[in-house]
């Protein structure tokens, strides 16, 4: 057996970076290495390593990891930066794309960035423009494979973020996915466990390229993950 890709997990105390912790435990392909700015709890019987550094010493804490792929889950929201766009690009694209830059100069490989449906540079929407700010910039550090989730509205618990629109969207969301069709599809509701681990099978892969994962892509590549648990065939 080959050994244990080590991949770098950056915004494991958010919703999905959670969910990646979960996954990827007990799974023999790979060795998840979260980082993050404060302390998380680690899923139980969890055989990974978390380091807690300051983003002002990112550099060096990648360069120590060596990852072989990161897997990008930042993000803020507009009430955490203040409803400031400066404070909310800092952390959506600023940082995101220091991360990927720093994980290239270690010699990572692969990068796998969460973004968000509907991400485009000539969006009305704020949130989407930076996304897809923050997908241009890692793009163009040319990783040998680049894999861009982008999922629709996320389902499962925020323990420290209860944004209340958000929390009405997704209690209606068994109703208004039917209604969302055509192309408007991609930003039916998904379940964060999915993404987490479309995200960490997106991360095994090592076929060059650049790939934009909707939620019916991200489905496929979670259900490979899954297959790929010992004992499953």
């Amino acid at each position: 057996m080959s050994d244990p890709r080590r991949i770098l997990l950056a915004g494991a105390t958010g919703l999905v970076g959670r969910r990646v912790m979960e996954a990827a435990a007990g799974h023999p392909a790979l060795r998840l290495v979260a980082l993050s700015r404060r302390e998380a709890p680690m899923p139980e019987g969890a055989r990974m390593e978390m380091l807690v550094a300051d983003p002002a010493e990112w550099d060096e804490a990648v360069a120590a990891i060596a990852p072989d792929a990161a897997i990008c889950a930042l993000g803020t929201t507009w009430r955490r930066a203040g409803r400031s766009e400066q404070a909310f690009r800092a952390v959506d694209r600023d940082l995101v794309v220091r991360l990927a830059e720093a994980a290239k100069r270690a010699g990572a490989t692969g990068f796998v960035l969460v973004s968000s449906a509907g991400a485009d540079l000539a969006a009305r929407a704020f949130y989407l423009r930076v996304k897809a700010e923050a997908e241009a910039a890692v793009t163009a550090l040319g990783f040998a494979r680049l894999d861009v989730l982008r999922p629709g509205l996320l389902r499962g618990p925020r323990e420290a973020d209860r944004r209340v629109l958000e929390r009405l969207a997704i209690l209606a969301s068994p109703l208004t996915d039917h209604l969302l069709g055509g192309n408007r599809r991609g930003f039916r509701s998904i379940d964060a466990r999915l993404v987490a681990a479309g995200a960490l099978r997106a991360a095994l892969e090592k076929a060059p390229g650049r790939f934009v994962h909707d939620n019916a892509s991200i489905r496929r590549l979670a259900r490979r993950f899954e297959e790929s648990r010992p004992g499953r065939k």
